[in-house]
């Protein structure tokens, strides 16, 4: 399995999208300061993940989900969340 997910920095609430294979591994990469793209943002939270059977498929909803298109989907998605 390979896991597409949305982090949310509670240090300036900007959000972050990847995928990983071992999403609890990379989660904690993510707020020990040890992914360059989100060093400077820690602490991070994890609000949305997705499995998929595959890289291919973990890649192509990364891309998916970056895009206005996505950005959207999420929006709906976690409405509540997002405004509460």
């Amino acid at each position: 399995m390979c896991y597409t997910y949305i982090l949310k920095s509670k240090k300036d609430s900007k959000f972050y999208t990847g995928y990983t294979s071992n999403l609890k591994l990379r989660f904690e990469q993510h707020n020990k300061g040890l992914v360059y793209s989100t060093k400077d943002r820690v602490p991070l939270k994890l609000i949305y993940y997705e499995a998929c059977l595959n890289q291919q498929d973990a890649t192509h909803r990364e891309k998916y989900l970056k895009t206005y298109f996505g950005k959207m989907f999420i929006k709906n998605r976690l409405k509540s969340y997002l405004t509460g």
